[in-house]
């Protein structure tokens, strides 16, 4: 959660719009066949339109914003090329500089593109590649989306369904069934990263894939790198699944996109053994790749807070707060979420305005959906945390799939700032986050100063070096060598090679 945006307070997602023109993340990424016919699509564009720039130009400061800002510097500079020169291969345009690539500070594995030439890749997803021809494959099949005007049927589409993000897929449909009162999920899933995605169909995976390969190989790329993200996606998300503690917890980036894992030997196959079938398969550029995006920023950044296990600490706003044992967190550019099987909450800030119990009031208001009644609490109690003044109020709500409680429990921090929990649980579940409610505490300016990112080391591979004794070298204290693993794409048992390089995640 960002410290320039903590205050805003719960909003729902961005305008239709804008969400059904962004792209997906590369876990919904699905195969390509080589030598793709131009007639095989026929609603491909050929140019960039005014209409075109002109939303683009519209949606992209939103997007940045909803994205943990762009990233500047030799890294951005790096990606920047790269998207470039995989994007004029699409045909929408010859010229360079009718692209604008930008490399996001999300730590979320996702990818997109909209209408105008606007591309993004996040720094998380980037730091999960492991060649340059891989980061042409997600750029390049994100190009496709917009190629083959995928943008303006998920426009359609969303004028017929409401956008929810993450958290709000699972409360309406767990909670919540399928009632009009998925509003709430709506307004619990206000996460920068989640919300401005919309599920591609599989055709439209398929289409863009083929078109992404087909930019692989024209601008000399190895085309099986489509294969090998993908098989690192996959493994991310099991992974991430396994760290949880569970195959039903599925990670933000894979929430409204189909799971890569299926489509890994396909992409194998639509590949093909190389260009022209002689064998040469093209330019991967890996160590040059591994070169430029070290010291990229792993996991989250300091300045939108840190998760560290079931702990949250945002260092600028000086605060920290435990989940209960057996939940998740997830951080977005607004909000945090914790999610267990028990209960989902939402974690976030606005102006205290005149009072805990009108700021708590507001917060429940803002639940309600036009035309239905307010969503109001039985009573506001008063309460003190660690030295804070809170509130807290519950109101129990009916839902098709039965009654749910839903909980604000807000903390008065001075200089008119609050910030408070949101949370919903069936009925007489709330005390499952007590917890986590008293554990909310300021922190010293010490405590914030010991705060860092975790960071991308790429280094060199030396005699007597294995997979064990590097991953000791990572800052995790959990699964170490499963994420070395991952991160490297390399599979169990594997020997390093003196000279090869290799990614750490450190302090």
């Amino acid at each position: 959660m960002s410290a320039d945006r903590s205050v805003r307070g719960i909003r729902p997602s961005r305008r239709a719009g804008i969400a059904a023109a962004a792209g997906c993340v590369l876990a919904a990424m699905a195969p390509a066949t080589t030598g793709v016919a131009a007639q095989a699509y026929p609603t491909t564009a050929n140019s960039i339109s005014r209409a075109d720039k002109a939303e683009g130009a519209k949606a992209h400061p939103d997007l940045l914003a909803e994205f943990g800002g762009a990233l500047t510097g030799p890294q951005a500079s790096y990606v920047e090329q790269v998207g470039k020169t995989i994007a004029i291969q699409s045909g929408l345009s010859n010229a360079r500089g009718d692209f604008a690539v930008t490399l996001l500070n999300s730590p979320v594995n996702n990818a997109f593109a909209i209408p105008g030439g606007y591309v993004y890749v996040t720094r998380q997803l980037t730091a999960l590649m492991n060649n340059e021809a891989e980061l042409a494959g997600v750029l390049g099949h994100e190009v496709g989306h917009v190629a083959a005007r995928h943008s303006a049927k998920r426009q359609q589409a969303a004028s017929r369904n409401q956008l929810l993000g993450v958290l709000g897929s699972v409360l309406s449909g767990v909670l919540l069934g399928d009632s009009a009162f998925g509003r709430l999920g709506q307004q619990l899933a206000s996460q920068g990263s989640q919300m401005l995605t919309l599920k591609y169909s599989r055709s439209q995976e398929l289409e863009a894939d083929r078109l992404g390969i087909s930019y692989l190989k024209r601008a000399g790329y190895d085309p099986r790198a489509m294969a090998t993200v993908l098989d690192s996606l996959a493994r991310q998300n099991a992974l991430e699944s396994q760290l949880r503690g569970s195959t039903n917890q599925v990670p933000q980036w894979a929430s409204t996109h189909p799971d890569p894992a299926s489509r890994v030997r396909d992409a194998q196959a639509q590949a093909g053994s190389g260009q022209s079938g002689s064998g040469q398969v093209g330019m991967t550029n890996r160590d040059v790749f591994l070169t430029r995006i070290d010291g990229l920023v792993y996991g989250d950044d300091p300045k939108q807070g840190i998760i560290d296990g079931n702990r949250f600490t945002h260092p600028d706003l000086r605060l920290a707060f435990q989940a209960p044992e057996g939940f998740y967190l997830v951080n977005g550019t607004q909000a945090v979420s914790i999610n267990g099987d028990s209960g989902k909450a939402q974690f976030s800030g606005g102006a205290l305005g005149t009072g805990l119990d009108a700021y708590i009031q507001t917060v429940f208001a803002s639940l309600t959906q036009s035309g239905q009644a307010r969503i109001v609490p039985s009573r506001i109690e008063r309460a003190e945390v660690n030295g804070l003044a809170a509130a807290y109020g519950v109101a129990q709500v009916q839902a098709s799939s039965g009654p749910v409680d839903v909980a604000v429990f807000a903390y008065d921090f001075g200089g008119g700032k609050a910030y408070h929990f949101l949370t919903i649980t069936r009925v007489g579940g709330a005390g499952a986050f007590n917890g986590m409610f008293k554990s909310m505490r300021r922190i010293s300016a010490g405590e914030a100063g010991q705060v860092k990112p975790r960071r991308l080391s790429v280094v060199t591979v030396k005699a007597g070096d294995t997979v064990q004794s590097l991953a000791g070298r990572m800052a995790y204290t959990d699964a170490a060598v499963e994420r070395f693993l991952v991160l490297n794409g390399l599979e169990s048992g594997a020997r390093l090679v003196p000279g090869q390089k290799v990614k750490l995640v450190v302090y």
